[in-house]
């Protein structure tokens, strides 16, 4: 299978030096190599840029959600092409840039447009997103702390012999479970678009990020999506 490209685009001009990019996206690309790749196949090819070509997928860095090459920007490139974004203001203390890029990056490469669901009965669906359920918990590549992610078991709806791994780290003792720093997104009856928190705590975290223009949102008919390009001008 040939490798898809992911242009690495640093908008992030505050908190993130050019250094430190060629740096990080260098990890990311062993710990997808060593790591993601082994479980979930489809090989990527990371490459630092400001000039992405038309068929790059986009992992892009910004300082924040006013940035104006963030307008317009939702889930494809101008282009018509997967993008990811990561938000570097918004991030907490506890929280490492590598572990929301390698958090974004894998679930941009197993569901681009974050648009597939899993059944787990007629009545429930949850978001293939793999990080979610396990995204405060992190293993280190080259220095830098990576996000645990679910194998493709924790997916699966039915039982498992014993020893069966649902995450890379672990964690996980059945399908569609989360620790207590985790979340899902489910779907109900078809329609309604719900999160589930591994814990109260979690729950607070949570509601208290920023999360415009981040992937999960766009799952959601309410979720907090930038008003785009348009938009903004208009009200401007």
């Amino acid at each position: 299978m040939k490798p898809v490209r992911i242009a690495c685009i640093n908008y992030a001009e505050e908190m993130m030096s050019d250094r430190m990019m060629g740096r990080l996206t260098a990890a990311l690309q062993k710990c997808y190599d060593e790591h993601f790749l082994p479980v979930w196949g489809y090989p990527v090819d990371l490459d630092v840029t400001r000039k992405p070509k038309p068929t790059d997928w986009q992992l892009v860095y910004f300082d924040d959600a006013t940035h104006e090459n963030f307008l317009g920007r939702h889930e494809l490139t101008h282009q018509g092409q997967p993008i990811s974004k990561i938000f570097l203001k918004t991030l907490g203390e506890d929280e490492p840039v590598s572990l929301a890029a390698s958090h974004e990056l894998f679930e941009m490469v197993l569901d681009p447009m974050a648009n597939l669901w899993a059944d787990k009965t007629r009545h429930t669906q949850y978001a293939y997103e793999v990080c979610d359920a396990v995204e405060e918990e992190s293993f280190i590549v080259s220095g830098f702390p990576m996000s645990n992610f679910v194998y493709p078991s924790w997916f699966e709806p039915f039982e498992h012999p014993r020893g069966t791994k649902f995450d890379h780290m672990g964690s996980l003792k059945a399908p569609f479970t989360m620790t207590e720093g985790g979340y899902v997104i489910k779907k109900v009856n078809g329609k309604r678009v719900i999160k589930q928190f591994g814990s109260p705590e979690k729950r607070k975290r949570f509601n208290a990020e920023d999360r415009r223009g981040h992937r999960s949102e766009f799952r959601d008919p309410k979720g907090k999506h930038h008003p785009g390009r348009r938009a903004a001008k208009r009200r401007g």
